[in-house]
C-alpha cells in the first residue's frame, strides 16, 4: 500500500505531513533561499563602466534557480518511497516541485492545489480531508 503525504510549500519553507493511523509525522524544511538577491558591491561606482562592476541579472537568476532546485531535491529526499502526494501552497513553488517530482519519479501520484498561508494544524487537517 502506498503511503500518503501532503506538502505545503512556498519558496521559503516546506511542511511535509506523512499520514499514518498511529500518528502523523510532520517535518519542516527551510530553504534559506533569498527571493530577490541583492547586488553585491552596490557602492558608489568609480569610473565609467558601471555595467562591468554589477553582476548580470541572468547570472543572479540562474543562482536563484539552482538554490531552489537544491531545496526541491531536499524536499523530495524527505518523502517516503511509494507515496500518494498532495502538494499545495500559495505561489509558484508547488508547480515547480511537481515538475521536479515528475523528473525524479514519474509514477508518483500528485495532486496540486492552491492554498494560502496555513498553520501546522491547518496543513494536517487539509491533508487528512484530502485523503479521506
Amino acid at each position: 500500500m502506498d503511503s500518503q503525504a501532503g506538502i505545503w510549500i512556498d519558496h521559503r519553507r516546506a511542511v511535509i505531513v506523512e499520514l499514518a493511523s498511529s500518528g502523523d509525522l510532520v517535518k519542516t524544511i527551510e530553504s534559506h533561499v533569498e527571493k530577490h538577491p541583492e547586488r553585491s558591491g552596490d557602492s558608489p561606482m568609480k569610473g565609467r563602466y558601471e555595467a562591468r562592476q554589477v553582476p548580470a541579472d541572468d547570472r543572479r537568476q540562474r543562482a536563484l534557480t539552482g538554490e531552489l532546485n537544491r531545496f526541491y531535491h531536499e524536499v523530495i529526499a524527505a518523502l517516503p518511497e511509494k507515496v500518494s502526494l498532495l502538494v499545495f501552497g500559495p505561489g509558484e513553488a508547488k508547480g515547480e516541485l511537481r515538475i521536479q517530482l515528475s523528473k525524479v519519479n514519474p509514477r508518483t501520484l500528485v495532486s496540486v492545489e492552491t492554498a494560502d498561508k496555513m498553520t501546522e494544524r491547518q496543513i494536517i487537517a487539509k491533508c487528512r480531508a484530502h485523503f479521506e
